[in-house]
């Protein structure tokens, strides 16, 4: 047993040198490129730099249970590398029973790569609806926090420098590869209030909602599920002087698409 274990440990040792030296002069790939900052540098032929672009619809839903079949979509495109982009985001809900639209936002911002995790954005947003329409520059950050959860923080001033804010936050769970359950939260929040707009100082509303899609490709996502609507504060009670409901529960049905 002895002189076995001895005549291993020798032919292991005769192998040694080899090995090491194999290891020492083979390198990855990752270290023939030049980086400078989070980017490489022009003319590696890394494809960080190369232009892409993608146009997602997180929401394209129909809701016609306690919401008085209404619709809303909220969606966002972009163009560039992986460290610049130029995006487009709009979201917004139209009222089938007065025939009109409840809100319609567009923005234009211009985003930068800050980490490995996280984009700053910068641009100018514009609502439609409701009236009386208003402008802002929008300063903001979006990306994955930790234990990929994906958020969108935005800050804004009206040209009437109105003060306000946003964030949304969602996760996919997956249930199984192709079922996924995606819980999310949109909150808004004015530093003033906003009398022709209808809105109160603080935390204006939120909404909490989980959605259960399945992929039938990874393009093409058609989703059921439940969301609660809610204004508070004085928002809330702006709402109820114009008989209007502060809170609502909808059922929704919709599909999300990534192309």
């Amino acid at each position: 047993m002895n002189r076995i274990l001895l005549f291993s440990l020798c032919l292991a040792a005769s192998f040694a040198p080899a090995g090491l030296a194999i290891a020492q002069t083979v390198s990855s790939p990752s270290q023939d490129i030049q980086y400078s900052g989070l980017r490489s540098l022009l003319g590696s032929n890394f494809p960080d730099q190369a232009l892409f672009s993608s146009v997602r619809f997180d929401k394209l839903e129909w809701a016609g249970l306690g919401a008085g079949n209404s619709a809303r979509w909220d969606m966002e495109a972009f163009v560039g590398n992986d460290y610049d982009k130029f995006f487009f985001k709009s979201e917004g809900a139209y009222d089938g029973r007065k025939q009109k639209f409840e809100e319609a936002r567009f923005q234009a911002l211009y985003s930068r790569m800050i980490s490995y995790f996280f984009d700053l954005q910068a641009g100018v947003r514009h609502d439609v609806s409701p009236n009386p329409s208003r402008t802002y520059a929008v300063i903001g950050i979006e990306g994955l926090a930790p234990g990929i959860f994906e958020i969108d923080a935005d800050a804004y001033i009206s040209q009437k420098g109105e003060l306000s804010a946003t964030f949304t936050g969602f996760y996919d769970l997956l249930v199984t590869n192709r079922l996924i359950l995606q819980p999310r939260i949109d909150v808004r929040w004015q530093l003033q209030s906003v009398p022709d707009l209808k809105l109160g100082n603080g935390i204006t509303d939120f909404e909490l909602g989980a959605r259960l899609r399945y992929d039938i490709t990874r393009n093409l996502s058609p989703y059921i599920g439940v969301s609660w609507d809610r204004k508070v504060g004085e928002t809330a009670a702006i709402a109820e002087r114009s008989l209007k409901a502060a809170s609502s529960i909808n059922f929704v049905g919709g599909v999300r698409v990534l192309w």
